[in-house]
């Protein structure tokens, strides 16, 4: 698969790059996508819930009233959670919601969804490009020339670049990330997802291995 790689000006280069058929044009796994993205999801989660049950509420521990002979029910501590101020039954507890994924399905889950949005032309490739300092107004500039701006976008680089990350930062609908970082989550949440020429190297050897 040919695509023509852009300038940061949004025009032609006249130069094209080949997307490897293997990382780029597989026939897309909805389940191990779903795993991926589960797994991404999931590890987001801290799970630090907590709400006091009645062994943790302070409170007296005398017999509230008799056993027998009151024609109600029979309570024995203020602290029950039944009582106003008493212990919450059944509440949450602390809980780790991370589980492992093989790393052959998360490779798969990648490749699928780097086809589907080739599959959907969503994918762009610029030439490297640098800014001289960060400024939001470079990155807003850039957005505005290959027409993407308002809509959400994924900019995978080759590697860290400083006043790159810095100028997207205030911006709620675009992401930067080294391809090492990318993720099924944030390919599939973005609506164009933009790769430098320095990334595509690095993306297809670590998703063909």
């Amino acid at each position: 698969m040919k695509v023509a790689v852009l300038d940061i000006n949004g025009k032609d280069t006249g130069r094209k790059v080949e997307l490897s058929n293997e990382v780029f044009a597989i026939e897309p796994n909805n389940h191990a996508v779903y795993l991926d993205v589960k797994q991404f999801l999931a590890n987001q989660r801290q799970g630090t819930h907590k709400s006091k049950e009645r062994g943790e509420i302070a409170g007296s521990t005398r017999k509230l009233k008799k056993q027998k002979g009151t024609g109600t029910a029979r309570s024995g501590s203020i602290k029950s959670g039944v009582f106003k101020g008493g212990g919450r039954m059944f509440g949450p507890r602390p809980k780790d919601y991370s589980f492992k994924l093989n790393k052959n399905v998360k490779r798969l889950a990648r490749r699928s969804a780097l086809s589907m949005k080739a599959n959907d032309n969503n994918i762009v490739v610029l030439e490297d490009f640098n800014f001289d300092a960060p400024k939001t107004k470079n990155f807003i500039n850039v957005l505005k020339a290959l027409g993407i701006d308002g809509k959400k976008s994924l900019f995978v680089l080759g590697a860290s670049n400083n006043n790159v990350y810095l100028s997207s930062r205030n911006l709620k609908g675009s992401d930067v990330v080294i391809n090492s970082e990318l993720n099924t989550y944030k390919i599939l949440n973005a609506n164009k997802l933009v790769l430098l020429e320095s990334a595509l190297e690095g993306i297809e050897s670590n998703l063909s291995k």
